[in-house]
């Protein structure tokens, strides 16, 4: 038995649970929750190490609702991969509890276990598929190892195929796919017996700027057609931007700030987000930052460089007509980096305003170059 084949037959794999009793058993006495849905109760985890005790995961307090795409993200070391390990039972908290549709998960047996594991897809960063099998083998693999007759693989393996878009690859070997097809392959596995959530471990982070784009709309598309929750760990905050609906960002294995994506890009208040963010944010250009100076000179002509910010809030967008009439027709837009997430609006506006004059409270004054700006 190969060790893929041992773990699928634990469950640590994508599976299949033939048996709907096993489902009921694991909801069985608990209040009904949302398919799908999550929640983190005062969960933290320690390790031994060398150097002592490492505190992974510190109280973390949440809930993922369900059928959302919900991101975390941190930088090396903050706690992802242990807290997304945490949903399927590979890790388990030193205290605190982890509900999966409402049942606790820690007091499942061997048997419930792996049918939780089994509800539970899962795609990893670097594809874990078999190379000595077709792309037909490695996603019939779960359902072949869990006894499913074979017509009804064959037909459940067409249809997951179809779906990521690899109609026509099912006898090739994964040697001969590119890095965005074989992840294909591990979604299409994970796909297989029809989960409830989907865990994704660095799912684009082995891939080229223009896959990882394919890939996340892939795993939007899939998330408005089966309704499935998608719970995903990432350190770029591009891949929040695109896909999430929600988003944690862990800072040291405890909650640093959470919730809507386009609230916590339009008003980061953690420095930990604040540092994800930069990268995205871009900064004064450098002729005018060269030429920048805290306050007006003593002699000579010079202008207010202001800032207007939109956090998304309120439903600001950036009014011309406003703008002219409350700025004055001296005003000057000298640089604009605007996006709109979920609908709001966020961003800042670069102006170059005279010395002088009253200016909206809006206005952030960055500071004073000579003219002409």
């Amino acid at each position: 038995m190969t060790t893929l084949t041992a773990l699928l037959r634990r469950g640590f794999l994508p599976g299949h649970d033939a048996s709907p009793a096993t489902h009921s058993a694991v909801r069985a006495g608990h209040a009904p929750a949302a398919a799908g849905s999550v929640r983190f109760e005062q969960v933290s985890k320690r390790y031994a190490s060398g150097a002592g005790l490492v505190q992974a995961l510190s109280e973390i307090d949440l809930a993922i609702p369900a059928g959302g795409i919900f991101g975390i993200i941190g930088r090396s070391g903050a706690g992802k991969s242990t807290l997304l390990r945490t949903i399927n039972r590979l890790e388990s908290p030193t205290s605190g509890r982890v509900l999966v549709d409402g049942q606790d998960i820690a007091s499942l047996d061997e048997d419930g276990l792996v049918a939780l594991r089994r509800r539970i897809g899962m795609i990893f960063q670097h594809f874990n598929l078999l190379s000595a099998k077709t792309v037909r083998e490695n996603v019939a693999l779960p359902l072949k190892v869990a006894g499913v007759p074979r017509d009804a693989i064959a037909r459940r393996v067409d249809e997951v195929l179809a779906l990521v878009g690899l109609e026509g690859k099912h006898d090739t070997y994964p040697g001969r796919l590119s890095g965005g097809q074989k992840q294909r392959v591990g979604i299409a596995r994970a796909l297989v017996h029809r989960p409830e959530i989907l865990l994704c471990d660095e799912a684009t982070s082995a891939l080229d700027p223009e896959t990882t784009q394919s890939i996340l709309q892939l795993l939007r598309d899939i998330n408005q057609r089966l309704g499935l929750t998608i719970v995903l760990i990432t350190h770029e905050m591009r891949v929040i931007r695109e896909i999430c609906d929600q988003v944690l960002v862990l800072d040291r294995g405890a909650i640093a700030e959470a919730g809507p994506v386009w609230q916590v890009f339009g008003n980061p208040r953690h420095p930990a987000t604040q540092a994800l963010l930069a990268p995205l944010t871009p900064g004064l250009p450098d002729d005018i930052a060269s030429r920048l100076i805290p306050a007006p000179p003593s002699s000579g002509a010079c202008r207010r460089i202001g800032e207007l910010h939109y956090a998304g809030d309120g439903g600001q967008t950036p009014d011309l007509a406003s703008l002219v009439a409350g700025l004055g027709a001296d005003a000057r837009l000298l640089h604009g980096s605007l996006d709109r997430i979920q609908g709001h609006t966020q961003g800042r506006l670069l102006l170059s305003l005279p010395d002088a004059g009253p200016l909206s409270s809006h206005v952030k004054v960055l500071g004073y170059v000579a003219d002409p700006v």
